[in-house]
């Protein structure tokens, strides 16, 4: 990614109200992730496959002075819908990102809404991760991006019945199983600061 699209994206981002930071490495991001949740903080994450390919959800449940909300401990379905509900109130989230746009714009597809609604209105703190590939020159890009390489490779990923998988391209499905059921670009952040993004300088996630 050229250097000049990643400051761009930054600045603008930074304009938008977002925090916005940059590291070189998988390593540096994670340590910075980590930082920026304070001891006693309760935690929760929403799906991301770059969080956990840098080892910022296995670093999040090794920590011992914050309280976790770990939805993958849920015995049932039931269960699970509630801790992601409860994910709603955490002081930190953490999470992912679809797309970026160079404007500074965050797009993020939902299935079940919980990951979109906390980045939304919640926690008092959220920290996404991304690799530099999530970003697109517009917000138009940026939700093409998501519909025809995130969402494809997720449903591969979760092995869902949906046809994009085998299509690799979004097709505007009405499956129950949809991973696509909320689309939300994340304009500007209010209050400044409270969404952090970490844009890393590796390809990572989807």
């Amino acid at each position: 990614m050229d250097k000049e699209i990643v400051l761009r994206t930054l600045d603008n981002l930074k304009k938008r109200g977002f925090g916005a930071y940059y590291c070189a490495t998988s390593e540096e991001a994670r340590e910075l992730a980590l930082s920026l949740i304070p001891s006693g903080d309760t935690v929760a994450w929403g799906g991301s496959v770059t969080a956990e390919q840098i080892g910022l959800i296995d670093a999040i449940k090794h920590r011992t002075d914050i309280t976790l909300i770990d939805r993958d401990l849920a015995a049932t379905p039931e269960e699970k819908r509630a801790l992601m509900r409860k994910g709603l109130t955490a002081d930190s989230f953490v999470a992912g990102v679809n797309g970026i746009s160079e404007e500074g714009m965050l797009v993020n597809i939902d299935g079940t809404g919980n990951r979109v609604a906390a980045i939304t209105f919640g926690p008092e703190k959220v920290i996404l991760v991304a690799g530099v590939n999530k970003i697109e020159s517009n917000v138009e890009d940026a939700v093409r991006r998501a519909r025809n390489v995130a969402a494809p490779l997720n449903v591969k990923r979760l092995g869902l019945p949906n046809p994009c998988a085998k299509a690799g391209k979004c097709m505007d499905c009405r499956s129950a199983t949809t991973i696509c059921s909320h689309f939300v670009v994340h304009r500007f952040s209010k209050p400044a600061d409270r969404i952090k993004v970490i844009l890393i300088g590796e390809e990572l996630g989807f």
